[in-house]
């Protein structure tokens, strides 16, 4: 006889024993899938909630300085061939865009489709200008015709650039036809450059008449620095066509100013920059006198408009590896933008 020691596990007993162990690692497959799920839309909150700031702080420093001249002057000559003064149309080139908002399927700089950088139709978008950020002041004694002499020893301008120069009393867009590093010069004669300068006179109102035009010699320390022009609106990016169901698609772009060189000559157009991927919609209300916001269609003078209060939705899929997965983190933000230079 055997030992009672030495009998094994019954069938009945292996059965239980295997049951139990299911249970337990069904246990912990599920507290690890849980946990899985949990750090994926820990993960999708996190890139909206940054994808939200990243979208403010870059448009909230746009609109606050719509309009600004940095000398404080409404005076605004403009001396680009494709400016309204010489026949042209193109926003970048249009003061009376420093803000400017269109409504969602309206026409605005930038056309609708399917492509990328092409924007979507539901949502809003809106042009503004300014004078950039770093300004430089100009030596007026040793300026000569076509030409500003600045004080700074290295600032940061090329062949192209379209600037802007101030004084109390007026303000000249213009475009650099050629840099000197050497000597600190700014020349803006006509003839070079796309889109180039009428003329060579900077003086209020705008004369594109003749090279000459109407001149205008800037006071010593006059301030000149880069034309801010952007254009924000929402498209489809590199990862295809922007939809409710597809929000990696969508994106929010800012067309800005960039200058190129092709075959000896300096070009400058706008450029679309993908800013902030996974905002799939953008609403835009408008102070205009009184309390309340109104849209773009009810605004009658953008030269009178206050503030901005922007709306944003960003969603991304809380498993952006599994295309056939529609779960997403939505978050919708609002955030209401005075102007500097309007606010009494």
């Amino acid at each position: 006889m055997n030992h009672p020691a030495q009998r094994g596990f019954t069938l009945i007993e292996l059965m239980i024993a295997l049951v139990l162990g299911l249970i337990v690692i069904g246990g912990v497959v599920s507290v690890l899938l849980s946990n899985q799920q949990s750090y994926r839309s820990n993960q999708a909150l996190a890139q909206v909630q940054d994808g939200s700031r990243i979208a403010f702080e870059f448009l909230t420093r746009d609109i606050r300085q719509a309009g600004l001249t940095g000398c404080g002057n409404t005076n605004v000559a403009n001396v680009l061939n494709n400016s309204p003064a010489n026949g042209g149309t193109d926003w970048w080139a249009n003061w009376a865009n420093a803000l400017q908002g269109y409504a969602a399927g309206a026409t605005a700089p930038v056309a609708t489709g399917t492509a990328a950088t092409q924007r979507t139709t539901n949502s809003d978008s809106i042009t503004l200008m300014s004078a950039g950020d770093s300004g430089y002041s100009v030596d007026a004694p040793n300026s000569t015709t076509a030409q500003f002499k600045l004080n700074e020893p290295k600032p940061d301008l090329q062949d192209g650039d379209i600037v802007i120069v101030c004084d109390p009393n007026q303000a000249t867009i213009l475009q650099v036809t050629n840099y000197n590093a050497s000597n600190v010069t700014v020349v803006h004669n006509t003839g070079t450059g796309t889109p180039g300068n009428c003329s060579k006179g900077l003086g209020f109102p705008t004369d594109c008449s003749s090279t000459n035009g109407n001149p205008y010699t800037y006071q010593n320390n006059a301030m000149l620095a880069k034309l801010n022009a952007s254009y924000w609106y929402i498209g489809n990016n590199a990862l295809g066509t922007c939809a409710a169901s597809t929000p990696q698609n969508c994106s929010l772009f800012r067309s800005t100013i960039s200058v190129s060189s092709s075959g000896g000559k300096v070009n400058a157009q706008p450029q679309e920059q993908e800013i902030v991927r996974g905002v799939t919609n953008m609403q835009l209300g408008y102070l205009q006198g009184g309390t309340s916001f109104v849209p773009a269609a009810s605004v009658t003078n953008w030269s009178q408009v206050t503030a901005v209060q922007v709306t944003l939705t960003l969603a991304v899929p809380t498993n952006p590896n599994n295309p056939n997965d529609p779960r997403v983190i939505q978050r919708v933000f609002t955030n209401t933008i005075a102007l500097r230079n309007r606010m009494g």
